[in-house]
């Protein structure tokens, strides 16, 4: 029986998303993978052009989860410090749900690959950032936090203290709960 199209692609995604969640965290090839779903390599080169396009279907995945959950906290949160902390909170939680996603956000995934792919990871941070320093900017227009605050700076530390939490928790062997202590930082994180 012939699969549905697009449903072997999406297979595809899942076993690398898979593999990549193994604690060892080794490097992804084409014919493990093949082996892995039971097909040519062959095969996966009939649905993805290339591995550099695997992964990028991996990053489009992360990119629409994301940034979807972003646009809805935007929409229901009017508190812009609620808004950064339902965002932090959600990365740390996407990260802690989607172990394989974390190393493709890390970058270990990506080690060997097409310099393009740490781009894409890269404007993603951007983005991220971006949203977090407009949040703030309504935290401090709304007298949650001093009006003299450096959105700029503020949402660049939020944002490295989420990559190093995905770091210790992708480097951990997937043993250091990104959510671990979040009550507590976030505390210090907001400045309150």
């Amino acid at each position: 029986m012939a699969a549905k199209p697009g449903e072997r692609k999406l297979q595809i995604l899942q076993t690398i998303a898979g593999m990549l969640e193994q604690p060892k965290g080794e490097k992804i090839t084409t014919a493990a993978l093949a082996a892995k779903l039971d097909i040519s390599e062959a095969a996966l080169y009939r649905h993805f052009a290339s591995k550099a396009q695997m992964y990028e279907g991996l990053i489009e995945f992360i990119e629409h989860t994301v940034f979807g959950l972003v646009n809805k906290i935007g929409a229901e949160e009017t508190s812009g410090l609620k808004q950064v902390e339902s965002i932090l909170a959600m990365l740390l939680g996407f990260a802690q749900k989607n172990r394989g996603m974390t190393r493709v956000l890390i970058g270990d995934a990506l080690v060997n690959e097409d310099e393009r792919l740490q781009q894409r990871i890269n404007q993603l941070f951007d983005r991220i950032e971006t949203t977090l320093k407009q949040a703030l900017r309504i935290a401090a227009t709304q007298g949650d936090l001093d009006a003299g605050i450096d959105a700029g700076a503020h949402a660049n530390v939020l944002l490295c203290y989420v990559i190093g939490r995905w770091q210790q928790f992708g480097k951990s062997g997937f043993t250091r709960d990104p959510m671990a202590q979040w009550p507590q930082q976030w505390a210090i994180l907001s400045c309150k």
